[in-house]
Parts: structure tokens; sequence; C-alpha cells
């Protein structure tokens, strides 16, 4: 489906509901979701505040993640593991083509 044929109001809701699937889903890392998907609540964040022009680095990530992202990490985030890390550069690898 072309992205012209979702109007901005159902494009809307659907990142709101994306955003707080991932508020709850805390169990699934960010190495994670790059890994698979070649992106995370970081990259989220970073086209928020692109799309918003106003938002902050920091105030859009505590959009995306329902709080400061320090409190987040120190939360939620584990340790990366040596096979996590290589997913997520070959995934972010396949981004740049």
């Amino acid at each position: 489906m072309p992205e012209s044929i979702i109007n901005d109001a159902a494009a809307a809701a659907a990142f709101k509901r994306l955003v707080r699937h991932l508020q709850h889903r805390t169990d699934a890392q960010n190495v994670d979701l790059m890994g698979l998907a070649g992106f995370c609540r970081n990259c989220l964040s970073d086209w928020l505040a692109e799309a918003d022009g106003t938002l902050t680095k920091d105030e859009a990530r505590e959009a995306i993640y329902g709080m400061p992202y320090a409190e987040w990490k120190a939360k939620y985030q584990g340790k990366a593991k040596p096979e996590q890390l290589q997913r997520m550069e070959e995934s972010v690898a396949r981004n740049k083509k």
C-alpha cells in the first residue's frame, strides 16, 4: 500500500499505539529490535524529533520511552551479547542499501 493512502490521523494513531506497545514491552531490547528490524526506540525518537522540529533529542526519547532515557536504561537495558551485536551490525548495514 503506498504511503500516500494512509491518512495522517490513522498514521498518528498507529504510531501512538506502537509507542505504547514498546513502552509496555520493556523486554524487547533495542539491540534485538535493531538486529531484526533495523530500527529501535532511539530511531523512533530521532524520527520524532526530526518530524516535530521543536523537540530536543532528550525530549523525544522521553516521549518514546515514557521516562527519561537514562532511567529506562538503568531499569531495563541488559548487556548486549556478541551475537546480538553481530545481528545488529548486519541489519544496520542492510539499511544503507
